[in-house]
């Protein structure tokens, strides 16, 4: 059991991808093994899948460990051939090349995920039940005191245009990471509050599952 605390935790968001990689094929595995003819990845790169499989499509990754054409995503988990049909996981990845931090960050605030359910009830009952069905969507918005200067304005704005994915990496102050694909949205025109300092929000709408690692 253990409780942590946010303070010092670090944001950044991609600024640079390589070229996609062919994948042929990808395992049914408690790690997926992608298959991918020099692909030049190494450990601890972290990368963009596009898959066949719809619950691994769009996730962003860390490569494991990695040989000549082959290499393994860390925690990505495919063994259940009813939700990663065998045979149908193949499609590409991008390296992340680079990162910029997310500077300033002054507040944070998550939305959605909430359980929803399909509710019923027999015409002989009295009863209602409920089964459940999927989860809203995710978003989390962060608060940023402006400063036009700082690097991650012009990669946000250029999120915010081209309505892309970008990925987030969230650098735990305890140790660890949580990583995301989401679509930015960048309101770069500060707040103007008698008393209080100037700031900027930019919403992330996540388009996959996010992982986590521990180290």
């Amino acid at each position: 059991m253990a409780v942590f605390l946010p303070n010092g935790s670090t944001v950044v968001v991609a600024s640079g991808y390589g070229n996609p990689i062919v994948v042929t094929a990808i395992s049914n595995a408690l790690e997926a093994s992608v298959s991918a003819a020099a692909h030049g990845l190494k450990a601890g790169d972290f990368v963009e899948v596009t898959s066949g499989w719809a619950r691994l499509n769009n996730r962003v990754l860390r490569v494991k460990t990695a040989t000549a054409d082959a290499f393994v995503l860390e925690k990505a988990n495919t063994l259940n051939v009813a939700r990663y049909v065998a045979g149908g996981g193949a499609g590409s990845v991008r390296k992340i090349t680079d990162w910029v931090p997310v500077s300033q960050v002054t507040e944070s605030a998550k939305s959605g995920g909430d359980q929803q359910n399909a509710t019923y009830s027999f015409l002989e009952e009295d009863d209602e039940h409920q089964i459940p069905t999927t989860k809203s969507a995710i978003a989390f918005t962060l608060t940023l005191a402006d400063d036009p200067d700082l690097p991650h304005n012009d990669v946000l704005i250029e999120a915010d245009d081209d309505k892309k994915p970008r990925a987030v990496k969230v650098n735990l102050a305890a140790g660890g990471c949580i990583v995301y694909n989401a679509y930015a949205s960048f309101d770069n025109v500060p707040s103007l509050n008698k008393n209080n300092i100037m700031t900027v929000t930019a919403v992330f709408a996540v388009v996959a599952k996010f992982i986590r690692y521990a180290s």
